[in-house]
């Protein structure tokens, strides 16, 4: 990928460059799925991470678990999760506007002082779409989608997977952005687009 490339994976929507990724170990924690599915969540994340060349743990400090991901059938049922609103604030609302917007997914990311990310809350709402997707496919999406702070346009017109033969893998230019971007020269948070410069030279 050239710097052009790069560079529009971590430009928003408002024009505004940011690229962050983690700075703790990551500690996931599944709910709202059977046990063969949970193996296949977690697997996955430990993949990417691996591949990033980050780390898991059994458990975070602050949080116990930073990386939640939530299956579910209707976005009305997360309002009722015990404590959930007191991780992610205005969740009714949020959940209100999701719903009328007929989504299917959303992360929240959290950042510490040095804006590098401390957690992430995944909601995967499962419609007749993600039902019939693969889990293996489903949870590594995921899994490459939370390991860096991209775009909120990144993915709208592809996805960060590419079919091989009967497999779906991470596609290799994405694979290499992630690498590039957990090389421990390189900061954990960048606002600036002469980043993609830098990550684009890695990936060379």
């Amino acid at each position: 990928m050239d710097a052009t490339a790069v560079e529009a994976l971590f430009t928003r929507s408002d024009g505004s460059y940011l690229c962050a990724r983690w700075g703790r170990p990551i500690v996931p924690v599944v709910f709202g799925v059977e046990d063969a599915t949970l193996s296949v969540v977690k697997g996955a994340i430990e993949a990417v991470v691996t591949l990033a060349g980050h780390r898991m743990a059994e458990t975070d400090p602050e949080l116990g678990a930073n990386l939640m991901v939530f299956f579910f059938r209707d976005w009305a049922e997360l309002p009722q999760v015990p404590n959930l609103d007191r991780l992610v604030p205005d969740l009714a609302p949020l959940c209100d506007r999701l719903a009328a917007a007929g989504a299917n997914q959303y992360r929240a990311f959290r950042f510490d002082e040095a804006g590098a990310i401390r957690a992430v809350f995944v909601f995967i709402r499962m419609d007749d779409v993600l039902s019939e997707m693969p889990a293996e496919t489903l949870a590594l999406s995921q899994a490459a989608q939370v390991i860096l702070l991209w775009s909120d346009t990144a993915f709208a017109g592809i996805s960060p997977l590419a079919r091989v033969g009967e497999a779906v893998v991470l596609r290799p230019e994405i694979g290499a952005v992630i690498r590039a971007a957990y090389d421990p020269v390189m900061p954990v948070v960048a606002r600036e687009a002469s980043h993609a410069l830098r990550l684009a030279a890695r990936i060379g």
